[in-house]
């Protein structure tokens, strides 16, 4: 607040003193008395006192000189130096979004221009949220701010910030689980432009105290919740799913892997067996060919004929009947399909 001008005053006091006093008594004697007496009253304007929660700063000609601590400090008055006393450490709130109960008869009311804000994913939500800030740099908050105004340049970048970081998240997230990232977020946000405009303004801390939909899409907007839950649950449910038959298939290939590598070596040691056996008969077939020809044809029969029921007929017993049980008679062949009667071409 700009000081009063001291020779108006003076000139006042002069006249209306002029008007109740005799003549002449304003003279040379009087003149100095009340010259005396504005002196005084004006070095007396020079005195102020800095709170515990306040630091001075004083100003000569609108330049800053020096800073001064609590206590009760004395300057030249207007218009030479001028003494400001900032709080420096108490925080200032600030709301946006909406009325405190006090303010709106003691319900909180929602102001749409500040609250309604579009979210990443083509939604509007209803954001109430209060900041609270306090001064860190007297100096840069008195000549880089204005001071009539500093609510308003908080207010501006708070909620440039909110609709920047909230138009990057899904309204799902902002209402449950995004909350706390959301305000540290947007403190870090305000933080940054404050200090890019110099404002020698701490952002102490940012708390959403609300967040919700317009009342005209409230109902839509509670069974689009509902089937985003659904689409959890059966993403949950086909995960769970996936953890269970993923190793079970893994398990199996890892089985029928090994079977077939077992299968594997014991054909390779079967046909080496094989060829060692077919080598060590043919080695005796070129010593002996006839001898280990007629033994290959006996085993050979011996294999053949050994699940068979055999019926053996001497020679000598030509022209008797035999009568065969029927449990030893040979049954037939089965027949062949495409084939009726296993008849041969």
């Amino acid at each position: 607040m700009r000081p009063p001008d001291f020779e108006s005053l003076l000139r006042k006091w002069r006249e209306d003193l002029q008007r109740y006093l005799p003549a002449g008594f304003l003279g040379k004697r009087g003149a100095w008395a009340v010259g005396t007496f504005a002196l005084a009253i004006w070095l007396a304007l020079g005195f102020y006192t800095v709170n515990d929660n306040e630091q001075g700063v004083v100003l000569r000609f609108g330049a800053f000189v020096k800073h001064t601590g609590p206590g009760t400090y004395w300057h030249l008055p207007w218009p030479f130096e001028t003494a400001y006393t900032p709080n420096v450490k108490k925080p200032n709130q600030l709301d946006i979004g909406f009325k405190p109960p006090a303010e709106a008869g003691g319900q909180r009311e929602d102001i749409q221009d500040e609250s309604y804000m579009l979210t990443g994913d083509d939604n509007i939500a209803a954001v109430q949220f209060s900041v609270f800030w306090r001064i860190k740099d007297a100096n840069a908050y008195l000549f880089n701010v204005d001071r009539g105004k500093s609510d308003d340049t908080v207010k501006a970048v708070a909620e440039s910030a909110m609709r920047e970081v909230v138009g990057q998240e899904r309204l799902d997230a902002i209402m449950t689980s995004h909350r706390e990232q959301i305000q540290d977020r947007v403190q870090r946000g305000m933080q940054s432009i404050l200090d890019t405009y110099n404002a020698g303004i701490e952002v102490v801390s940012v708390k959403m105290l609300g967040v919700d939909t317009p009342s005209q899409v409230r109902a839509a907007n509670a069974d689009v919740q509902k089937a985003v839950a659904d689409k959890d649950k059966k993403r949950n449910d086909a995960e769970v799913y996936a953890a269970t038959a993923v190793p079970e298939a893994k398990g199996e290939a890892a089985r029928i892997v090994k079977e077939a590598e077992a299968y594997k070596q014991q054909a390779i040691v079967l046909g080496e067996g094989e060829a060692k056996r077919f080598t060590a008969v043919y080695q005796e077939y070129k010593k002996a060919p006839d001898v280990t020809r007629r033994r290959i044809y006996l085993e050979t029969m011996t294999t053949v004929l050994k699940p068979l029921n055999k019926i053996i007929i001497d020679d000598e017993a030509k022209g008797v009947t035999l009568q065969i049980p029927p449990s030893s008679a040979p049954k037939p062949a089965p027949a062949r399909a495409g084939k009726p009667g296993g008849a041969k071409k």
